[in-house]
């Protein structure tokens, strides 16, 4: 490992032991020691030297884009099991962990037939199998096939249940519990139960992550805001009436109601939001949200290249803003007046396009 050394420039204010007091102007105050008076006197102890560490195992690597296919859990560690009814009480259990996989190199497999007997060693993948022959006493719950698989990392266990005799009837657990006991950290001798990954997880599609799988759409969604009533005025002596309002032909909302009175409001709608102006001065906005739909998601997996780990690039520093708002004709100003229709949109418009003087 590369060793790294880091510089610190030592002060007074970094030593907590060079603080003493003093009377300046008949107050007492907390004053440092010079750094002379500090090395000469041996009081350089309790020194805290601040070093802030930013990264942590995400910052490590280089993301880079894959194809969103993962392993499932069952190609690392898991088993099946069968039987027949002409042999009720024997069952067989095939090892299906991949023993190509570089990972189950290094590991080691049980059976814990459930019974009480003796734990089998597993040293074979399928097709070759291991049996038990069970009492003929049969088990009211039945029992637990549990296999162990003990890595340098940890121990993994699949345990799935069966029915002693066989009676042909489908298990209401197929793809068994599973748990994960590490080996090292906090979490040592812990078990960690997890599930198998789902289609969600090793198939990366947008279908799969839009909202209309996991809730009714459209749902509604309300809250306080700001009144946006102004962007409907109208010029002349009637500021606001019940109807559309257009600009350029162009429908950009609607007053539907204006209830007079103390507890009175007024209902509204302004690009597809509608919004209720209370007579306290409270607005109230509620509009309807199909939340991620097939326009809002772009498929484009990514995965962590532990080869580029360390490299890293320098930093950008960037100090200067510039803006450039393009060219504009003479008449440009005048003919972006008819994209307005009252004083507050005036001030907003093209984010100070308009120079406006108050008077």
């Amino acid at each position: 490992m590369e060793q790294e050394i880091i510089k610190v420039i030592i002060s007074p204010e970094n030593i907590q032991s060079d603080i003493f007091q003093t009377t300046y102007d008949g107050v007492t105050v907390g004053a440092y020691s010079s750094m002379t008076q500090v090395l000469a006197s041996g009081i350089l102890t309790g020194m805290t030297i601040p070093i802030l560490l930013t990264e942590n195992t995400i910052d490590l690597g280089y993301y880079s884009v894959f194809d969103g296919a993962i392993y499932q859990k069952d190609s690392v560690q898991n088993f099946i099991f069968s039987a027949t009814s002409a042999d009720s009480y024997t069952y067989s259990v095939y090892n299906t962990s991949s023993d190509i996989n570089k990972f189950t190199e290094l590991a080691s497999y049980t059976i814990d037939w459930g019974d009480g007997s003796q734990t089998t060693s597993v040293t074979n993948f399928s097709p070759n199998y291991v049996q038990h022959l069970y009492p003929t006493v049969p088990e009211p719950s039945g029992v637990t096939i549990t296999m162990t698989q003990v890595t340098p990392f940890g121990t993994n266990t699949i345990k799935k249940n069966i029915v002693i005799p066989y009676t042909g009837i489908t298990i209401d657990n197929p793809n068994g519990t599973a748990y994960f006991t590490p080996n090292v950290g906090a979490w040592t001798a812990t078990p960690i139960s997890y599930d198998f990954i789902f289609s969600g997880d090793s198939v990366n599609t947008i279908e799969s992550e839009v909202s209309s799988n996991y809730t009714t759409v459209p749902f509604p969604i309300s809250g306080y805001t700001t009144s946006k009533i102004t962007e409907l005025a109208n010029y002349g002596s009637t500021k606001y009436d019940v109807g559309l309002k257009y600009v350029n032909d162009i429908l950009i909302g609607e007053i539907s109601a204006m209830v007079p009175g103390s507890t009175g409001y007024t209902a509204y709608t302004v690009n597809d939001i509608d919004y209720y102006d209370y007579s306290d001065g409270t607005t109230v906005f509620v509009v309807q949200s199909s939340g991620f739909t097939q326009n809002d998601l772009v498929a484009e997996p990514i995965v962590k290249d532990e080869s580029l780990i360390g490299i890293v690039s320098p930093p950008e520093i960037q100090s200067d803003v510039f803006m450039e708002r393009g060219k504009n004709s003479a008449m440009e100003r005048l003919q972006r007046l008819g994209e307005v229709n009252n004083v507050e949109a005036l001030t907003r418009y093209g984010y100070g396009f308009f120079n406006i003087v108050n008077k």
